[in-house]
């Protein structure tokens, strides 16, 4: 199993990296697929630690990649209960951090995983169902805030998001255009996975 990938980012899309491991390996890049939120904290030619989770499907080889290791051990959960797959999970993973999916798991908060594109009521108490008394321990403390996103390239970085989560450019340029309005002046921009769920929530109330 491929639990880590190290090296030189080569390339970025909307939905993956190429992580370029260099070394022994003789040049062998890895294409990575990415949550918009972890793509945003990546830049070509810069070296990146992507901790991962392989995929084998009966055609095909898919390596998933993640900032932290919470994030791929929930990933890794999430496809434990019928019905969720790995895009899916890595659905759930873009829209809500691992700590607002483990308290909504151990709470049943059917409201917050169904925020989630693809998530409806039912498949949502099926995996407050099934995944409830598998989640281990919930901390009550809040996660340290991330680090802000730059404030001339957020708006790029949440539509690339928003398109690979499957909404139009033209819903992505609407949501931007509702979160930047909303943004106090004068401070701090939001850091990426903040700004991408505020987008996520401007597109919900219009649906």
């Amino acid at each position: 199993m491929i639990s880590s990938v190290r090296g030189r980012v080569t390339a970025v899309g909307p939905n993956e990296a190429v992580v370029d491991i260099g070394g022994a390996a003789g040049g062998l890049g890895f294409s990575v697929q990415c949550a918009p939120a972890t793509l945003a904290t990546l830049q070509v030619g810069a070296e990146a630690t992507l901790h991962t989770s392989l995929v084998v499907r009966e055609d095909s080889l898919t390596l998933y990649g993640f900032a932290a290791p919470a994030e791929r051990g929930l990933f890794e959960l999430l496809q434990t209960a019928s019905g969720v797959g790995p895009k899916l999970a890595q659905a759930i993973i873009a829209v809500l951090d691992p700590l607002t999916v483990r308290r909504a798991l151990a709470s049943g908060d059917i409201a917050t995983l169904t925020r989630v594109p693809g998530v409806g009521k039912k498949s949502a108490e099926r995996m407050i169902l099934e995944l409830r008394e598998r989640i281990g321990p919930v901390p009550s403390a809040e996660p340290a805030p991330a680090a802000a996103a730059p404030a001339a390239a957020w708006q790029d970085q949440v539509a690339q998001g928003l398109i690979g989560l499957g909404w139009s450019g033209r819903d992505a340029t609407a949501a931007i255009a509702a979160v930047a309005e909303s943004l106090p002046e004068g401070e701090p921009v939001p850091a990426m996975p903040v700004l991408l769920r505020q987008a996520i929530r401007q597109l919900g109330r219009t649906k």
